[in-house]
């Protein structure tokens, strides 16, 4: 429709008047979050946010369906992992996307009103796309903060199984596992996988670790702690274990665990002082 060209127009020289009202009609009180601050630079990053939007949704009058997403998404991908808006609860996000999008069923009534040639077909057609684009922004919206959300909780677990199973490089190619905390199965699969591969990528050929942290094991993670101490000398690596709780020691025994091999003190300064 040659006219969705004359909107397009239209809505292209109002796109600070779009950003100024929606911001001018959000009730603080009812908000939260980013829509809610004081702050002069969070508002007027929050304004700006707004235009770039008005800018990329215009373009769905002007250029295809396929076109007009392909140049969106970066901003979609932006806002998702904006630190304001992740810590804007998200229903309140997807309100003032909705507030927007009735912007502009207001705009293309104005726009109907200033030219009368505009039919009722038209103005319904113009209802639908915006309609149809808005809920499908929405959607990608919601699929990038998840996407987002993801990555940081797999970024903290990869943060917190390096914790969980730290491997502290000593001189002479030594090196200290201290085990604290409970440790369940899943952990003990854990520390068995991580230590491994910090022993290798340290060139680490002598490992202390240390149970005094650890009050107790069951049968399933003793059984776990020895591959462990039998998988570091199929890769050459020397073990010293100190610390062991005789509530561990009782376990090892009841599995018939043999630590032959591995070299044992009562703490980890004796352990420490024997390589002296």
């Amino acid at each position: 429709m040659h006219r969705s060209k004359s909107l397009y127009t239209f809505l292209k020289g109002r796109t600070r008047d779009l950003t100024e009202e929606w911001y001018k009609n959000i009730d603080k009180t009812k908000t939260a979050g980013v829509y809610a601050s004081n702050d002069p630079k969070v508002i007027e990053a929050l304004k700006d946010q707004n235009h770039e939007f008005h800018l990329h949704f215009i373009e769905v009058f002007n250029k295809g369906a396929v076109e007009f997403f392909e140049e969106f998404e970066p901003w979609i991908i932006k806002i998702a992992s904006d630190i304001e808006h992740i810590n804007t609860p998200i229903q309140y996000v997807i309100r003032e996307f909705k507030n927007v999008r009735n912007q502009y069923f207001d705009y293309v009534n104005k726009f109907a009103e200033l030219n009368t040639e505009v039919t009722r077909q038209e103005r319904d057609a113009w209802f639908e796309i915006i309609l149809k684009e808005f809920d499908e922004v929405i959607l990608r919206f919601i699929e990038g903060t998840y996407k987002y959300s993801q990555n940081v909780l797999i970024a903290q677990q990869e943060m917190i199984n390096e914790l969980s199973a730290p491997v502290i490089s000593l001189s002479n190619h030594q090196g200290l596992l201290p085990l604290i905390g409970d440790i369940d199965t899943s952990r003990a699969k854990m520390i068995l996988e991580h230590t491994l591969k910090q022993c290798a990528d340290r060139d680490i050929h002598h490992l202390f670790v240390d149970l005094s942290g650890v009050a107790m094991i069951d049968t399933m993670v003793a059984h776990q702690l020895f591959q462990l101490l039998k998988a570091l000398k199929l890769i050459g690596v020397k073990t010293t274990l100190s610390g062991i709780r005789p509530e561990i020691a009782q376990t090892a025994v009841q599995l018939g665990l043999s630590f032959e091999g591995t070299m044992i003190k009562n703490s980890l300064a004796q352990a420490l002082d024997h390589t002296k």
